[in-house]
């Protein structure tokens, strides 16, 4: 496991410095095997040196890349495919460890494929928003996130390119289905279009 001050979305991928010596163990191990380990927020307490508090709903994830720098460090790149949820933290002997399991599925998801729309122009909107403000660049016209006509993979699609903190992703990451996914992170696009218009008229 490698708990983290970031949420992986399944379908989204994530760029990751591995630097502490027992992540790198934990890191040769992974590429020894399957490629894979689990990611969870950090709820309180620091990446580096332990005694966090973390999550007990998370992601597996996936290596796609990993490049071994000179000094020892890792560059990589992960890949999000399913939500699992920890049922017990083991000793971390040498790097955090846990008994996990699937999370469980979804609710069918229902008529999800009309909120893509919505949600994903109120992602658009907040990222133009910081974009004018010296933020994050806003989203190119032309990137798809309709998740191929695939409701749920758009979903998770749009999550990872919406400015979130933290806790809202992890907010997201925890809601019951694409639909209620889809309609959370639509009202948070809008608290967050309304907190910078409101700073736009104070400056």
């Amino acid at each position: 496991m490698f708990p983290l001050s970031a949420v992986l979305f399944p379908h989204a991928s994530m760029p990751l410095h591995v630097f502490e010596p027992r992540y790198r163990e934990l890191l040769r191990d992974c590429l020894a095997g399957d490629n894979r380990f689990g990611i969870v927020l950090i709820e309180r307490g620091s990446e580096v040196g332990g005694g966090d508090m973390r999550s007990r709903l998370g992601t597996r994830g996936v290596i796609t890349q990993a490049v071994e720098l000179p000094d020892g460090r890792w560059v990589l790149e992960i890949e999000g495919e399913a939500r699992v949820a920890v049922e017990e933290w083991l000793p971390d002997d040498p790097y955090p460890v846990a008994l996990v399991r699937d999370a469980a599925p979804a609710p069918p998801p229902g008529d999800a494929a009309p909120l893509v729309g919505a949600a994903g122009q109120r992602v658009r909107r907040a990222r133009a928003l910081l974009a004018e403000q010296g933020g994050a660049p806003p989203l190119a016209p032309d990137l798809a996130l309709d998740g191929g006509g695939d409701a749920d993979r758009a979903a998770w699609q749009l999550c990872a390119v919406a400015p979130l903190s933290a806790y809202d992703a992890q907010r997201l990451l925890a809601a019951d289905g694409a639909p209620e996914r889809l309609r959370l992170l639509a009202e948070l696009m809008e608290e967050l279009e309304l907190d910078l218009h409101r700073m736009l008229r104070a400056e």
